[in-house]
């Protein structure tokens, strides 16, 4: 339908009807709430919103904290249960870590490091690090420059009279039958060593017993973290479970058990009466 239009000199525009006018009014309304999906309120007014005051009563904050310290009871022992693992294989990473250092030294010398006359509290660090040797091979120093010790102490902490991986000073290193040393830890960190006040150093376990209440070795800490050492048990002298070999082992206390990581066997053993 064509729209009815005046003469062209009245300049007016076109003739609308009252309920055109209003059907364009409510179109832009609806146009003015609705654009793109999304709710526009008309400028110039305020929405009212329903606001909630609830709280949290007593009841259901007992029951959140209820069902918190379930959770926590059940996930209290996988937690441990993870840390022992962890505290396992780092022994027995470390325990790989020697063995493989005492096989090269037998591979060189023809015979293993001697152990000494305490299985706890042996020389197997000072032999597998090696050291060189002043005043006439009465005194010892390790080749990390960690530790020096005589033939005296030597003899009374751990019942040897010198060491066999040792070689001579600079001043003597012209001599034919100089001796080189031999490191044979080259990868050994200082949280794997203990010493006690006289200065003697010891090999043991990276993280003590790891209960602190576990004290093998009195008067040892360890040199990183100052807790107390847990030694590495060498016996070569006369080892009871690789007849011909050594016996090396280390025991740790986790949850109120012993723990045995040794060179015989890969399983862990609890509760066994080595010390």
């Amino acid at each position: 339908m064509k729209t009815k239009l005046l003469p062209i000199a009245d300049c007016r525009l076109p003739i609308a009807t009252r309920s055109g006018r209003a059907r364009v009014r409510g179109r832009r309304a609806i146009a003015s709430v609705i654009s793109d999906g999304e709710v526009k309120r008309p400028e110039g007014r305020v929405p009212s919103v329903a606001r909630s005051g609830r709280a949290f009563t007593l009841i259901e904050l007992l029951a959140v904290i209820a069902i918190i310290a379930v959770v926590a009871a059940f996930l209290m022992p996988v937690m441990k249960g993870v840390k022992r693992r962890q505290y396992l294989s780092n022994a027995q990473t470390e325990l790989a870590e020697l063995d493989t250092a005492i096989k090269n030294y037998k591979t060189d010398n023809g015979y293993y490091p001697p152990g000494g006359t305490s299985v706890m509290i042996n020389p197997l660090y000072y032999e597998l690090i090696g050291t060189t040797t002043a005043n006439g091979g009465n005194s010892y120093r390790t080749l990390d420059g960690i530790s020096s010790i005589n033939s005296a102490t030597l003899g009374s902490t751990f019942g040897v009279s010198g060491l066999l991986n040792s070689g001579v000073t600079n001043s003597l290193a012209g001599r034919e039958d100089a001796r080189v040393a031999r490191s044979f830890l080259p990868d050994l960190r200082q949280s794997q060593l203990a010493m006690n006040g006289s200065g003697v150093v010891i090999l043991g376990y990276s993280f003590g017993g790891p209960d602190a209440s576990y004290q093998p070795a009195p008067g040892y800490t360890n040199l990183v973290n100052g807790t107390y050492a847990n030694p590495w048990r060498y016996n070569a002298a006369n080892p009871t479970n690789n007849p011909g070999s050594y016996d090396l082992y280390v025991q740790l206390v986790l949850g109120g058990t012993t723990n045995l990581v040794c060179n015989w066997s890969k399983e862990v053993q609890l509760n066994n009466p080595l010390p």
